[in-house]
């Protein structure tokens, strides 16, 4: 049985409320999921005490992030080939411009990413990947001082990156890729933000399936927690992303913005990487990747009125923008 928090807001709470994940959100009724049957409506006091601990209790700071309020990952893939901006950012120089640009815009965090994960994607070697992300990551550190995560699967990149200066290590992958990733980052103490996808990049859309895609996917990463907490990262260390499109159709995605909230069950800062993606250019109507920023935000903003930690997104200014006046309009700021 997972539960889903119905989320509400407001200063005036009732008797009984309980806060989400120790910010400015609370809910007072959950719904209750389970496989093969109708959700059930519970009030909060009839959720199972560690359950319910786990989607009430604060969350711990990550890599200079607070979580009682929204944060943004800034995404800077130095790639030549990734899905919206591959290329804009493959020359070093254009790398530290972008960063400059999003640190002054109040990015909270980059991640940068050298191997392309968009559909259809194949994999580069680990030797090109430091080659491309290393140098960048310390340049940033060096100039801006903005915390830095590394997107990754591979243990050899990550290692290279926490030496130049990352202090987080993001896999898209969900720590299945390199038996060796999770291992490093328990000896080096760094947190970690584990996704979940279905297949490789190269095969991950050809035809996605699930029983039940929320089920399956707070599965996946239920497990993968205690797997990273066995290996000797603390949960309070752990961000957890339910993999917006990676393996997943239309109705996927929007089964999971829908029921992001059951994830807050998991004990862990939620972080959502909808970004740009190919189901806001079909519903949006925008064919552009680089044209949906629009449905981006408006994606972004649903999420938090869910409880959503983290927006990992490419349009950082205007994002910041709507968050802020999101916050003003809910007297959050």
């Amino acid at each position: 049985m997972i539960y889903r928090p119905l989320v509400q807001s407001g200063h005036a709470r009732p008797l009984g409320a309980v806060s989400l994940a120790g910010g400015a959100l609370w809910f007072t009724h959950a719904e209750a999921l389970s496989r093969g049957a109708a959700p059930v409506i519970v009030e909060a006091g009839q959720i199972p005490g560690e359950m319910l601990d786990r989607l009430s209790a604060a969350r711990a700071p990550i890599a200079g992030m607070r979580f009682e309020r929204a944060n943004l990952m800034g995404i800077l893939n130095v790639t030549p080939d990734s899905f919206s901006d591959g290329g804009q950012n493959f020359d070093p120089a254009d790398a530290l411009v972008s960063a400059r640009a999003m640190a002054e815009a109040g990015v909270d965090i980059l991640d940068i990413g050298g191997e392309s994960t968009r559909p259809g994607a194949q994999s580069v070697s680990a030797s090109e990947e430091i080659r491309r992300t290393a140098p960048v990551i310390a340049a940033i550190r060096a100039q801006l001082g903005v915390a830095l995560s590394i997107d990754t699967r591979k243990a050899e990149v990550a290692g290279a990156a926490l030496v130049a200066g990352a202090s987080l290590v993001n896999d898209v992958a969900g720590f299945t890729h390199d038996p060796a990733l999770a291992p490093l980052c328990a000896a080096q103490g760094v947190p970690v933000c584990v996704m979940h996808a279905q297949g490789d990049p190269a095969t991950m859309q050809d035809d996605p399936q699930y029983d039940d895609v929320v089920q399956d996917v707070y599965a996946f990463l239920a497990a993968r927690i205690d797997d990273l907490s066995a290996a000797g990262i603390a949960r309070d260390q752990i961000i957890v992303d339910p993999g917006i499109g990676f393996g997943k159709t239309i109705a996927h995605n929007l089964e999971l913005l829908r029921n992001i909230a059951v994830f807050h069950g998991l004990g862990c800062p939620i972080l959502l990487g909808a970004s740009r993606k190919r189901f806001i250019g079909v519903i949006g109507n925008a064919p552009v990747a680089a044209d949906r920023a629009p449905g981006s935000i408006a994606v972004g903003l649903a999420a938090l009125a869910q409880g959503v930690q983290i927006l990992r997104v490419h349009d950082v200014i205007e994002t910041a923008q709507a968050v802020h006046l999101w916050n003003a309009a809910r007297e959050m700021a």
